[in-house]
């Protein structure tokens, strides 16, 4: 059912047997989801990967010139539907394209990622195209620099095609009318909304994102793609507009293989936040390995899941079992529903935080021109300015006990499971989605995959993967393994990048 052509697209046809891997439990406790059928739906979806093509760029049988020439194809044929990009440096990107095609033909290719086009959340500061921050206040607003992530992608040899919609300042007020490509009439999610949106519909192989609450991995779950939030710290937000504490870049991309060979090449080059070491591992992410037990979490936003995606998670859950792995939860493990109990409060816990901590720069943005800030960014602003620093002392002394519970549970276990939202992807384009099934990852600090093997209402639904702290090289090979062992989806870890 996968067919890769000579420019990595994976044609995935949607209708019958589920791509998706797993759709809801009908027909009762024995059911095996591999005899399940999907609702039908209509159309052809691609996910279009990179690093698998190594063999091929580097015998000549595919260049990134033509990799490009297809991306902007699609990105002109598909994008003007679901506005995905808010701009394009086509003749910067042809240059790269044909200096990284040189590179590759002299077998000097920089990085894995030497000629892959990605995409730039337009909350991440490049030196040739405007940062608008998602908001009237900044459209068209020039930097003249890159960030640290983006000029570690160029030093890569990455061609960094364009800018991507967000929220108003990454958080969740919709600015642009962004579409999710598998549905027009439903959000893609956000705030890293045109990232997920332009990889779901195969425009790019991987793009980057930030995630305060929820913003990487709930906008991969529902475009069908893979987003990947690092540990806090794990890359250099310099020049990037979200320095909240519990703030990170990521990435969306096609495949575990090209998420990872982004994150690793841009750590490489710059390191994490200040005072961290950044993420390590190899740049191949290590062959798939088996976990002796999983741990299932729950998080507050159970409550809020759909039926159809508990039944589609309930199916998980025993297909893991049958995988030889020791699978437990709150009800089998006092630690694990100890640590359920505190991160029960995650949502309002990060919402005040982060109000405080973005008082700076609201404050100065409402001295410019407060009738250009959204509704919800003003009452925000007066949240903050009606708190305290010694209630702000108190929030990071709940978080910190959040995390003590949360180690003490996860020592005995090689990752958790949870869903990567609540269902799939609303109806309507004024909001982005509940964020409660991502903030528990952003809560803790600790790395968070969520990979599109789910369905719901016969639409991409993610199944998340948590780690410990800076444990984000091991969570791959988890990830990796559950994807292509458990859920026969190899098309979605991808291929070492070689």
């Amino acid at each position: 059912m996968h067919d890769r052509d000579a420019c990595g697209n994976v044609s995935v046809r949607r209708v019958g047997v589920c791509e998706y891997g797993i759709v809801p439990d009908v027909a009762g406790p024995r059911h095996e989801a591999r005899n399940a059928r999907c609702p039908p739906v209509s159309g052809t979806f691609k996910l279009r990967g990179y690093v698998a093509l190594a063999t091929e760029l580097r015998s000549g049988r595919a260049t990134p010139r033509t990799y490009l020439e297809e991306t902007l194809r699609r990105i002109a044929q598909i994008d003007p539907g679901i506005g995905a990009f808010v701009s394009l440096n086509r003749d910067g990107a042809r240059k790269a394209a044909d200096a990284s095609g040189e590179r590759w033909r002299a077998g000097g290719q920089l990085s894995p990622i030497d000629g892959m086009p990605i995409a730039i959340k337009d909350i991440i500061e490049t030196a040739d195209m405007p940062t608008g921050q998602g908001s009237p206040l900044f459209e068209g607003a020039e930097s003249k620099r890159d960030s640290a992530s983006v000029h570690a992608l160029r030093e890569a040899g990455a061609i960094v095609i364009g800018k991507t919609t967000t929220t108003e300042f990454a958080a969740s007020h919709p600015f642009h009318t962004t579409k999710n490509p598998h549905d027009p009439k439903r959000t893609p999610g956000g705030s890293s909304s045109g990232t997920a949106a332009a990889v779901g519909a195969g425009m790019v192989p991987a793009g980057l994102g930030t995630q305060v609450v929820g913003s990487i991995l709930r906008p991969a779950s529902f475009c069908g793609a893979v987003g990947f939030k690092p540990s806090v710290g794990a890359i250099n937000r310099s020049g990037s507009h979200d320095h909240f504490s519990q703030s990170c870049q990521g990435a969306i991309g096609a495949s575990l293989a090209d998420v990872w060979a982004v994150m690793r090449a841009i750590a490489d080059r710059t390191g994490g936040d200040p005072g961290f070491v950044g993420l390590m591992g190899d740049v191949n992410f290590g062959a798939p390995a088996a976990p002796k037990r999983i741990g299932i979490l729950e998080t507050g936003g159970w409550g809020s899941a759909t039926d159809g995606a508990r039944q589609a998670f309930s199916v998980v859950r025993r297909k893991l079992g049958l995988a030889g792995i020791e699978v437990r939860g709150r009800a089998d493990d006092p630690e694990i529903d100890e640590a359920e109990r505190a991160m029960a409060d995650a949502l309002p816990l990060t919402q005040a935080i982060n109000a405080w901590e973005g008082r700076w720069p609201l404050n100065t943005y409402a001295d410019r021109d407060a009738g250009k800030l959204s509704a919800p960014a003003r009452e925000r602003l007066r949240t903050a300015e009606a708190m305290s620093q010694t209630e702000y002392g108190e929030l990071l002394a709940r978080r910190a006990a959040v995390r003590a519970a949360f180690e003490k549970a996860a020592s005995r276990y090689d990752a958790f499971v949870t869903l990567g939202a609540c269902g799939a992807a609303p109806v309507g384009l004024g909001s982005t989605g509940n964020t409660i099934m991502n903030v528990a990852a952003s809560l803790l600090g600790c790395p968070a995959i969520t990979v599109p093997i789910l369905t719901d209402e016969g639409l991409p639904l993610g199944l998340q993967f948590l780690g410990t702290m800076s444990g984000d090289a091991a969570l791959f090979e988890t990830a990796a393994w559950a994807t292509a062992a458990v859920f026969d989806r190899k098309d979605l870890v991808g291929a070492a990048a070689g």
